[in-house]
């Protein structure tokens, strides 16, 4: 049995005008690809879900995908605001429910586990209670104490970037952890988009690593440099130029407009795109093998 299919047709069959989308990825693997194709296939309404919104969904709402943002903190990292859903709450003209990350993580823990709700301790962020009618506090039945809840997230479509996975979804993702786990599994259907396509016998051969099961994945999709302007651990770095670029670029809606028309509009997929980047950028971007240390899981 595979799963493998193309990008295309995996946001074809499984993305849908009105869903709650999570792009899952923190500081890497963030699935810009994915988020591209979207854009590309005009679809409409959704509600974007993520820790850190970053530059994916600037991109998005800049193209008329969203109606909504769920978030905790949100900027351009390193740089400064998100300039084009700044402006769009500003106006009015979207709809959006912020939570610590904290909140926003513990939500997709109730979500994967079944749960309508899940309990935090009280944190710093008291404020956001009263900005964000969705984080309320009950009584602690064992202690009497009152506690802070939030209510599950299962969004309908979970995208996931990793390094390698096999035909049938079983990943295998490295470096910086996130949420790409809960997300999976809190979510209706999962994209998984992957840098390399392996055998099976490599995703078994470390099964520690399998933090996505191919059971819960619904579209295996090759898609190599799907991350940049992130990056993916171990295969290329962060584009930081274009991270500054963007905040220029995004104090204009000529200026988004136009890159739109040329890097999404104008390109039919991601290899496409990246050999658009050219080869200095390939260059800049490139990494020096950094092995981990062999384990010995035995055999009997």
């Amino acid at each position: 049995m595979t799963k493998l299919i193309p990008l295309t047709e995996a946001v074809s069959q499984f993305v849908h005008d009105g869903d709650t989308i999570y792009a899952a990825g923190f500081t890497h693997l963030i699935p810009f690809a994915a988020g591209h194709e979207i854009i590309r296939q005009g679809i409409r309404n959704l509600t974007l879900a993520r820790a850190t919104p970053d530059l994916i969904y600037d991109q998005m709402v800049a193209a008329g995908c969203a109606r909504k943002v769920i978030f905790s903190y949100m900027g351009n990292p390193g740089v400064g605001s998100l300039r084009l859903v700044r402006a769009e709450l500003e106006a009015g003209r979207l709809e959006w429910e912020e939570y610590s990350h904290f909140g926003m993580i513990s939500r997709l823990q109730a979500g994967a586990a079944g749960l309508p709700f899940m309990p935090m301790n009280q944190t710093g962020a008291a404020d956001l209670e009263a900005a964000n009618p969705n984080i309320r506090r009950v009584t602690d039945p064992y202690s009497g104490k009152e506690v802070v809840v939030v209510p599950a997230l299962n969004p309908d479509v979970a995208i996931v970037h990793v390094q390698r996975a096999d035909a049938q979804g079983n990943a295998h993702l490295w470096g910086i952890i996130g949420e790409q786990k809960e997300a999976a599994f809190a979510s209706k259907r999962v994209i998984l988009t992957a840098e390399e396509i392996v055998d099976e016998a490599v995703i078994r051969s470390d099964p520690n690593r399998t933090l996505i099961p191919g059971f819960i994945v619904s579209a295996v999709c090759p898609v190599p440099f799907a991350c940049h302007p992130s990056y993916a651990q171990g295969c290329y770095d962060r584009d930081n130029e274009f991270y500054l670029k963007w905040d220029k670029i995004s104090e204009s809606p000529e200026a988004v407009k136009a890159w739109l028309d040329e890097w999404v509009f104008g390109v039919k997929d991601r290899e496409e795109y990246w050999q658009k980047l050219g080869a200095e950028t390939h260059q800049r971007l490139r990494v020096k093998p950094n092995l981990s240390e062999p384990i010995n899981y035995g055999e009997y």
